[in-house]
């Protein structure tokens, strides 16, 4: 923000300076105004890649915490990379709070995303140390003992939040370095290799680093993290406790040393996950005074510690802008000097008598199927238009989505805001889709506009929806917490039948009032026959190459995007993520544009499908990508996780197919219009 500010101070100086000379002098004020317009650019870009190290979140407000005063700490739901299936925490036998577990508010988006946050029974105070404080004892059950061996088979960690900050994880290397990962939570325990019995993380090292502001009372949480331990417990003395008498709470440990804080030094055993065994549950709070101002407590967390170093991504962009630059460069020099010498030709030839056009020889070219390159779709036209308006919508929510997150006003922090902010955008963006898809349909003289406007409206909402209430119910058999209340399904529906829907009718109310779309050429009644292409001509092999230039643009921030969707890792770098969705649509259009008029000059006048699936085919490389990705998960042998992670890759990719689908057919229609009004036809 200071950086922004000081940004926006020296522009202000600068066009005051700049607006200082001479007002009759015209060139001093192109020259400054040239000067304004590169400032604004290089601010512009400045904000949207810096935007990802601004951690200032709008809407949330520090706490000061006095001396003494609780600072609440909250459970969140159990997950694991491996399953994808998150669970309930006090589903397992862990210690739960006096008068049961409480629900914390949570937005629709917490929800969506399966986050299911709940008070603990952990007690920790502002600046009070706590040693080895036991917390409760639970003897397993047979079936409780089974079920905890199986989470820990499976990878499960636990997500802890004290004042909005997630639990880092401290943790040994193979080395015996400590290591903090800080996202992801903590594993609830571990599978000796030698063994391969089950053990759990029954004490936990809470460390919590907290600032003292400037002109504040009271102190600020700002830094939270957890070291897991397994320790088998025994009460000094041979003493046996029910779990349930006071008396339990101050006995004296063997593996505790009074005053000091659990260090795995002193571990002389491990808590085995049996029947019949006795965990007793504790806990060491330490506080730690850091210079970590609250505004920059989430640095840490979003950039893993520097984990990743930000010459990754630096490549990542400097890879897409080199494969848009040279695809760029190769359309210039082939389509500018092509279309030159081609219109050209046409107009000289058309100033010709009827005796010169005998002498020359004869047409070819793209300008022979002037009368039927506008001709609407062979195929399915209601179908196409409803694509195109459906990549509209999704294009646009996802560039505004990723540009308010660029910003700061999307944040980790800010749990569901994401999801609630692709949700509302998603039905705004509603209005262009009806739109899009009702113009077209009119220039293609189409009489079923209700249909295609309901189609629009339902079409890939209904399909997102219907997977969604399939993959919903087959969760809440297994009892998870992405397992949504039918509450705010409900919500979800109403939302779209009472917003997205009228929303889209409204945009093609607008689009059918428009004029029609108005093409340089008269279309003739009789399609012209399309001669037989050569291998490298036909379109099924343009369409199957197309998809892999802009593939190749995106590919590698696509990792990290994987990374965080599936792995529970925290992504920030929208700056970076706003500049690749730019290069990933311009080189869709570029691409679609070159193929597009190759097929036009072989005479082939059905482009419209073609430019759709052209675009549309990184889509494909994105799915086959998945697969290849969908290792380093080590999924779990349920089918349950298959079918979540392909299924819901399908949606994705679905979406990528109509947003780079619409681009390159927009794209390929304004270029055609253009080519085919600079020529004169007979």
């Amino acid at each position: 923000n200071t950086t922004h500010c000081l940004l926006g101070r020296c522009f202000g100086q600068r066009t005051a300076e700049d607006g200082g000379g001479s007002t009759n002098d015209t060139s001093t004020r192109k020259m400054a105004n040239l000067r304004r317009r590169l400032a604004q650019a290089s601010v512009l870009a400045v904000s949207l890649l810096q935007g990802a190290r601004a951690f200032y979140i709008p809407g949330v407000r520090p706490h000061e915490f006095a001396q003494g005063e609780e600072v609440p700490m909250k459970v969140n739901s159990l997950t694991s990379i491996h399953t994808q299936l998150p669970k309930d925490y006090y589903r397992l036998p862990f210690c739960q709070p006096t008068g049961g577990p409480k629900m914390a508010s949570e937005n629709l988006g917490e929800f969506l995303t399966g986050n299911k946050i709940q008070n603990s029974a952990y007690s920790i105070n502002m600046l009070r140390e706590v040693y080895c404080q036991v917390l409760c004892q639970v003897t397993l059950s047979k079936v409780e003992a089974l079920f905890l061996a199986k989470h820990i088979k499976y990878g499960y960690h636990n997500n802890w939040i004290v004042d909005n900050l997630p639990g880092a994880s401290v943790g040994l290397t193979g080395t015996g370095q400590h290591q903090t990962h800080y996202a992801g939570g903590f594993p609830i325990g571990f599978i000796a290799q030698d063994t391969k019995e089950a053990y759990v993380y029954n004490h936990v090292n809470i460390v919590l680093e907290y600032h003292n502001p400037e002109g504040k009372e009271g102190s600020r949480v700002v830094g939270f993290a957890v070291e897991p331990m397994s320790i088998g417990h025994q009460f000094s003395g041979g003493y046996q406790w029910d779990g349930v008498s006071s008396e339990g709470f101050t006995k004296p440990l063997e593996a505790c040393v009074t005053n000091q804080h659990m260090v795995r030094d002193s571990i002389s055993q491990f808590q085995r996950v049996a029947q019949g065994e006795n965990v007793v549950y504790t806990y060491d709070v330490t506080w730690r005074y850091s210079e970590t101002a609250w505004a920059s407590r989430w640095d840490v967390y979003l950039s893993e510690d520097h984990m990743v170093p930000a010459q990754v991504h630096w490549y990542s962009i400097t890879n897409s802008i080199l494969v848009v630059l040279f695809l760029s460069l190769l359309v210039v020099s082939i389509l500018v000097r092509n279309l030159r010498r081609d219109i050209a030709g046409y107009n000289a030839m058309s100033a010709l008598t009827d005796e010169e056009k005998e002498e020359e020889a004869e047409e070819s070219g793209w300008k022979l199927v002037h009368a039927d390159v506008f001709r609407p779709p062979h195929t399915l036209p209601m179908a196409f238009c409803v694509l195109v308006g459906s990549g509209a919508q999704i294009g646009t929510c996802g560039m505004v989505t990723i540009a308010l997150s660029a910003v700061g006003f999307l944040s980790p922090a800010r749990r569901g805001s994401l999801m609630t902010a692709i949700l509302v955008f998603y039905m705004l963006c509603g209005c262009l889709a009806g739109y899009v898809s009702s113009r077209l349909y009119k220039s293609f003289r189409g009489r079923q506009w209700q249909m295609c406007t309901l189609l629009t409206a339902t079409a890939f909402p209904g399909l997102c929806f219907a997977i969604f209430v399939f993959f919903n119910t087959i969760l809440a058999f297994f009892r998870s917490t992405a397992s949504v209340p039918f509450l705010d399904l409900l919500i979800v529906a109403a939302m779209w039948c009472c917003i997205s829907i009228p929303l889209v009718f409204l945009g093609a109310y607008f689009g059918y009032k428009a004029e029609a779309l108005s093409y340089p050429t008269v279309t003739s009644t009789i399609a012209r026959a399309i001669p037989e292409p050569t291998f490298f001509m036909k379109p099924s092999v343009g369409i199957s190459l197309a998809g892999m230039v802009p593939f190749a643009a995106a590919y590698v921030e696509l990792f990290f995007i994987m990374t965080s969707l599936w792995m529970d890792q925290f992504y920030y770098v929208f700056g970076f993520t706003f500049v690749v969705y730019i290069i990933l649509l311009v080189t869709c259009a570029e691409v679609t544009v070159l193929l597009c008029y190759y097929q036009l000059c072989a005479e082939n006048h059905r482009w419209w499908w073609f430019a759709f699936f052209s675009s549309g085919s990184t889509a494909a490389y994105t799915f086959i990508y998945s697969f290849f990705w969908f290792q380093s998960l080590e999924a779990s042998k349920m089918l349950i996780t298959y079918m979540l992670y392909f299924g819901y890759m399908f949606l994705i990719c679905s979406g990528i197919f109509l947003v780079t689908g619409a681009v390159g057919t927009l794209t390929s229609l304004w270029f055609i219009r253009k080519i085919f009004g600079t020529i004169k036809v007979d």
